[in-house]
């Protein structure tokens, strides 16, 4: 909108100006107003992207095949003609043009947060909080449960991989990003939350209510089987996890084991440089652990540099439609370089890496700017990796505490050491 500025005129005698100037005058005057009703009535029809101030380079910045036009069109008419346009918040509005916009991309990954959403984001990142010991992601645009630590909440509840999560204390969660799920599941230790879960098997969806805790649980743990072999169980790949495997390893060449079982079952994922660490203990250095595809033009390669201590030994891995991320690359790795044998079932299909960008006004934008392949080039994202050996858990073995699974990897280690 264009403002003039009148400045104050001394009242005019008009008996004292002659008929000609005041031809002249009354002409001005006509002009001045012909000239302001138009800037007035015109603005209507004024180029939209004219009407924006503000907005740096806009004219510049913009792409070159994309009509901006059309967004401004519909924010001038809501603030013409919206039945509540005097209740407007702009800067939510922004938030809202935003968060479609990332929306629109079709990557449960890729989010906005406002700066109060920001906030508890970083806070959730880089403190302590309790909850019921669950990873989730959005799987074809459904809440789902990725995996329930063991041990926790959420296990005891009998939540299990796979299980669609239909509302939380009653809210519906279609539009929900992973993000808003953990904000509204995670609370203070000692309250309840209520899941609502629809499974394969269930006729209907069922609530499950289940009481928060401080999660803190050990990411390995170990076991000896039948032969002396090693059941190397890895929940997740934490800040603790290196240590722990090492542990893990010493135990298992004290009672000299001939083999190991590396259990991915249920795992997250978690930080790469650990699955990347962990990778080197049973490859060689130099072997491709994992390739970073950046928008499919550039590649970054990571690649075992561990003490390769297991290099020898003959592993089998199991995994499940809980295993996901960081748990895949190192699957996927042993797999391509070493051929090892994976037990169970598909992995859920997470390889894809975020940046969080933090925006000048406190909000934030996580962006997902590159995927995970195997060494061989096999996109995890959205594909997950297929079993050697695929063997399903029914309700039935997980009431009854069997586990054909961890049964047939043993038989597979067996036949390793027997050849």
């Amino acid at each position: 909108m264009v403002r003039i500025k009148i400045k104050s005129i001394k009242k005019m005698d008009w008996r004292k100006i002659g008929k000609t100037t005041g031809i002249i005058l009354a002409g001005l005057i006509l002009l001045a107003g012909v000239f302001w009703t138009g800037i007035n009535v015109g603005k209507k029809y004024y180029p939209s992207i004219n009407l924006v101030r503000g907005v740096k380079n806009l004219e510049t910045d913009k792409p070159a095949d994309v009509d901006f036009n059309l967004f401004w069109d519909t924010w001038r008419l809501i603030q013409d003609d919206y039945v509540k346009s005097g209740e407007l918040n702009k800067q939510d509005m922004v938030y809202g043009a935003v968060r479609g916009l990332l929306n629109s991309l079709g990557d449960p990954y890729s989010t906005f947060f406002n700066p109060k959403e920001a906030k508890e984001f970083n806070e959730n990142v880089t403190g302590n909080f309790s909850g019921i010991g669950i990873e989730i992601g959005v799987k074809k645009g459904v809440l789902t449960v990725i995996s329930p630590i063991d041990g926790t909440p959420a296990w005891k509840a009998g939540l299990k991989p796979g299980d669609q999560i239909v509302a939380i204390d009653g809210k519906e969660s279609s539009d929900m990003s992973s993000e808003e799920a953990v904000d509204l599941i995670r609370g203070p230790e000692g309250t309840e939350v209520k899941l609502t879960i629809f499974r394969s098997n269930f006729e209907k969806p069922q609530d499950f209510t289940i009481k928060r805790e401080t999660i803190s649980v050990p990411s390995v743990k170990t076991e000896f089987l039948k032969d002396n072999i090693a059941h190397v169980t890895l929940s997740s790949f934490s800040d603790n996890t290196n240590y722990e495997f090492y542990r893990a390893v010493l135990d298992a060449f004290v009672k000299k084991s001939p083999a190991l079982i590396l259990d991915l079952r249920n795992n997250p994922g978690g930080y790469l440089e650990v699955s990347v660490d962990i990778a080197g203990w049973f490859l060689k250095q130099g072997d491709v652990v994992v390739r970073e595809s950046i928008k499919g033009e550039n590649e970054t390669v990571l690649k075992a540099s561990g003490n390769q201590a297991l290099l020898n030994m003959p592993v089998v891995i199991l995994a499940n439609e809980g295993s996901a991320s960081a748990s895949e690359i190192l699957a996927g790795a042993l797999r391509d370089n070493r051929q090892i044998k994976i037990v169970g079932q598909k992995t859920f299909g997470k390889g894809s890496v975020q940046e969080v960008e933090d925006m000048p006004d406190n909000s934030l934008i996580k962006l997902t700017i590159a995927e995970w392949l195997t060494p061989s080039g096999l996109s995890l994202n959205g594909n997950g990796l297929e079993p050697d050996y695929k063997v399903e858990l029914t309700d039935e073995d997980y009431e009854n505490d069997k586990d054909p699974q961890l049964d047939k990897a043993l038989e597979v280690a067996q036949q390793l050491i027997a050849q």
